[in-house]
């Protein structure tokens, strides 16, 4: 019988569920994607059903294998990429969910996070989780959800509800395994970086019943059979990963000190910090990496909440280009911005500001203003926030990046990458395969069932397709950079905690 020849990596976003086929030289052969469902019940509120989650992931999968017309035999395992930090809660007994989950944007819990920085909380979770307290990660959300839904805090006491991520989602809806790995763990807010364990302490703090968290597992390793009723025949399940540390490892970022950023809809920077979690002076993030063979990686993280979303609002909330890819068009037919600065913090400001109260704001505009000029402003947006992320990672690490990786669906953007470039002032470096986060968990997965033999085995096989060298001078790089740090000023006075 011949040996399996593809794997299966589902790649589960904020807006869209993605499936794509990868052969042995780690090339995508066949892929689907489908957008579900946002919901935005109040303003700083986001929710998905977790029942379009899992249904149009499902679907992909599906018709990826269907489309590259190969039998679920074929397929050696597959690997799950997620969007991180979103929170479901779902009943054990009948496999349903009790709410919406809440997405990673949600902001409805900052005033919770900003009672605990009032009572000096903040170093503590620091220290021990390696993230900001912010209402950007689960444990608030968690908490959110057990005082909110009606009987939930009973049955979560009782050991009738399970907590999880969209990985460990997905997972249980394939298999029936309550798991997740270190990676989505290390989201939570719950997770000690340190012990690599569930931490008591902060469980008490956010009144978090140890029985609704998931089992942690390695990233790269089975952990259950997704079963015969989803595919046609039993797959095992060999890789799991929160989709930035995915797509760091999809980068060949294995050492200390390469860099990544993805563009989609937020933008995430991260930096292979080694084996010991880095403590940042720069409120950027210290996140587990990955885990495979009993060693654990660490990453300096980055997060910028409003890319590609940002392009979403202008074809969604302005309505001055039908679909996102038309935004390079209409951007180019203008020299420059004109002189318009777009901060978007409709969301907040994610990494180094902090600023959940933080909001959108577009400066500059005369009379000769025009709509191009406008969404040329919020492609360079996207390049300012992620320079802002670089200087202090670079800070952090006291290390020197040399050329930085980018990858996401707008890493296709040449205006985005060229200015991104010019104003990083070191080349942008985009790869052959672009779907790094699918990539990285079909690695991992591949990895732990013997598809692929070793890391250097994947690092061989990464490709550069295209490299943006910086072209901007210095002195007009440093003015555009100081007019952005003011027109940041200008967003985060504009709103003040209620």
């Amino acid at each position: 019988m011949p040996s399996p020849s593809y794997i299966l990596a589902l790649d589960q976003g904020t807006t869209s569920s993605r499936a794509i086929l990868f052969d042995h030289a780690g090339l995508p052969v066949a892929s689907c994607q489908r957008e579900f469902a946002q919901h935005f019940p109040q303003p700083g509120w986001v929710e998905h059903d977790p029942r379009d989650i899992w249904n149009s992931q499902l679907a992909c999968a599906r018709e990826a294998i269907a489309q590259a017309g190969v039998k679920p035999a074929s397929i050696a395992a597959i690997g799950i990429a997620n969007q991180r930090e979103t929170t479901i809660l779902w009943d054990r007994a009948t496999g349903e969910p009790v709410a919406n989950a809440i997405v990673w944007q949600d902001r409805r819990t900052a005033g919770a996070c900003d009672r605990l920085r009032d009572a000096g909380r903040a170093a503590m979770i620091a220290e021990r989780t390696g993230l900001e307290l912010d209402a950007y990660f689960s444990a608030t959300k968690l908490q959110w959800l057990l005082g909110h839904v009606p009987g939930a805090r009973a049955r979560a006491d009782n050991g009738g509800l399970a907590f999880g991520t969209v990985d460990s989602w997905l997972v249980y809806k394939l298999c029936g395994r309550h798991v997740t790995d270190a990676s989505n763990a290390a989201r939570t807010m719950l997770f000690n970086i340190h012990s690599l364990r569930w931490d008591d302490a902060l469980l008490a703090l956010f009144d978090i019943p140890r029985g609704l968290l998931p089992e942690v597992v390695p990233s790269a390793g089975i952990v259950g059979v997704a079963a015969e009723q989803w595919f046609g025949q039993a797959i095992p399940i060999a890789g799991i990963a929160g989709d930035q540390q995915a797509a760091t490892f999809g980068q060949a970022c294995h050492r200390k000190g390469l860099v990544k950023n993805t563009y989609g809809t937020g933008c995430f920077m991260l930096m292979h910090a080694g084996h010991k979690p880095p403590q940042s002076q720069a409120r950027l993030l210290s996140t587990v990496g990955w885990q495979i063979g009993g060693a654990t990686d660490y990453l300096l993280e980055g997060s910028v909440f409003m890319g590609g979303a940002t392009v979403q609002w202008l074809r969604d909330g302005l309505g001055i280009i039908r679909q996102s890819s038309d935004v390079e068009a209409l951007a180019t037919s203008v020299p420059d911005s004109g002189g318009v600065m777009l901060v978007p913090a409709f969301t907040g400001l994610g990494a180094p500001h902090w600023d959940p109260y933080a909001r959108g704001t577009i400066l500059g505009m005369t009379r000769g203003t025009t709509a191009a000029h406008i969404a040329r402003a919020a492609v360079e947006a996207i390049a300012y926030q992620s320079a802002e992320l670089l200087a202090a990672m670079q800070l952090d690490a006291a290390c020197e990046v040399t050329e930085m990786r980018a990858d996401g669906g707008a890493a296709r953007n040449d205006l985005l990458m060229q200015f991104q470039a010019d104003l990083l002032g070191i080349p942008v470096v985009r790869p052959r395969v672009t779907e790094t986060t699918a990539l990285g968990v079909a690695y991992l997965a591949g990895l732990a069932c013997g598809f692929w033999a070793s890391l250097e085995a994947i690092e061989h096989q990464w490709q550069v397709e295209r490299r943006y060298e910086p072209a901007m001078p210095p002195e007009r790089r440093a003015e555009l950079l100081g007019r952005w740090a003011r027109a940041v000023n200008h967003a985060r006075a504009w709103a003040t905690p209620e």
